[in-house]
């Protein structure tokens, strides 16, 4: 055998060795056993993986385990949590059609919607942040989809999900759960009767601030549907990040709940200091819509807000973020540090935070006494100033 050949053909024998975490493959080529394989691949009928954009082993691996966590028929993975946000509107929207976001969904996603989608003949409306059972009042002919996030990431509102679920299903409208803060662990979503649910694998289910990617779980009707919209797009998923997500995902348990433990502590604690004006934590007795979350959810995760009691100027503010130790500032949440965030928050319906500064807190997995003891001294700034 020549070298030429050698170099192409060196070390492409299986060493036959079984790891606990499942290989990583990176490859666009697969090779297909037999001609016979090569005629079911020609025809669409192959069972397995037959190119890299079928989604190589860590994805379709990932996509099982999550799958049976969120107790669907049909996972699929993408880019972002943004990306399968996108999809899922791609996937079952058409020109025509109309589709109801609520108003504290992902704002991207929102804005996907409003720009993207209605160039291509879809009108999309917004619904309130706490809509239940007056979604009815919104409702067309030509409904197709309702996009809920319950609660929102930022101001936290609940969505009345089964109320939305009960009114959609007789109609034939799809409805889609954003349930990233709650994770499959803190809520089912095909349990309260929805059709689709997703995530943004990024937050805690990856869990180290090192992965992009996000996930849409369907139910039983949606799956062919969405099967044949991802082959046709040749939509799939970095294996490098899907081997990280389910990696991820096996301590998704312990992480979540020392995560919901210390947010809990901390906003309880925010809930007494005189600077603070509400603390907008689902599990607090004192939100909206506690009774729901009691309802609905198993438990909670470590992502909250706070506004203050009055507002600070600007360079109060600045002082109050900038002098933490322990909280970075940064998008995104539901890695292993803390983060912070503080903006006022842009709502199209009337909204009682309206021109107020909303501070999000994702709480990490230090010592809440660091964290409540790195607050302080911000609330220190904040009144010294």
């Amino acid at each position: 055998m020549e070298k030429a050949t050698r170099l192409v053909r060196a070390g492409d024998d299986p060493v036959g060795v079984r790891t606990v975490n499942v290989p990583l493959h990176r490859a666009s080529t697969v090779l297909l056993d037999s001609y016979a394989d090569l005629v079911r691949a020609n025809a669409g009928s192959h069972p397995g993986i037959t190119y890299g954009t079928d989604g190589l082993p860590a994805q379709r691996s990932f996509e099982a385990a999550l799958c049976e966590l969120e107790g669907g028929a049909m996972t699929r993975a993408f880019q972002s949590g943004q990306a399968a946000i996108i999809n899922a509107l791609l996937a079952f929207t058409g020109a025509g059609d109309h589709v109801l976001i609520a108003d504290n969904a992902y704002g991207p996603g929102q804005a996907f919607g409003h720009d993207v989608l209605a160039r291509f003949g879809v009108t999309v409306e917004t619904v309130p942040a706490d809509v239940g059972a007056d979604v009815v009042d919104h409702l067309r002919p030509n409904t197709r989809l309702i996009l809920l996030e319950s609660p929102g990431s930022n101001t936290l509102e609940l969505q009345d999900v089964p109320a939305v679920v009960s009114i959609a299903r007789p109609r034939g409208i799809i409805t889609m759960l954003d349930s990233t803060w709650a994770t499959p662990l803190r809520l089912q979503p095909f349990a309260l009767g929805v059709d689709a649910s997703i995530q943004s694998v990024t937050k805690y289910i990856a869990g180290h601030s090192d992965v992009l990617l996000g996930a849409l779980t369907v139910a039983e009707p949606l799956a062919d549907r969405l099967d044949e919209f991802c082959r046709i797009t040749e939509a799939y998923a970095a294996p490098e990040d899907c081997a990280l997500a389910l990696r991820g995902l096996r301590t998704l348990s312990v992480r979540l709940a020392q995560h919901e433990r210390s947010a809990l502590e901390l906003a309880s604690w925010l809930s007494d200091q005189p600077a603070v004006g509400e603390v907008l934590h689902p599990a607090l007795p004192t939100h909206p819509q506690h009774q729901i979350w009691r309802r609905d959810f198993t438990g909670a995760s470590g992502l909250f807000s706070f506004t203050f009691s009055s507002e600070p100027a600007e360079d109060r503010l600045a002082a109050f973020v900038d002098g933490l130790e322990h909280f970075g500032i940064g998008y995104s949440w539901g890695g292993f540090r803390s983060l912070i965030t503080a903006s006022p928050v842009a709502r199209r319906f009337p909204s009682r935070h309206a021109g107020r500064t909303v501070v999000r807190l994702s709480i990490g997995l230090e010592h809440p006494a660091d964290l409540r003891a790195d607050l302080a001294g911000a609330f220190g700034r904040l009144e010294r100033r």
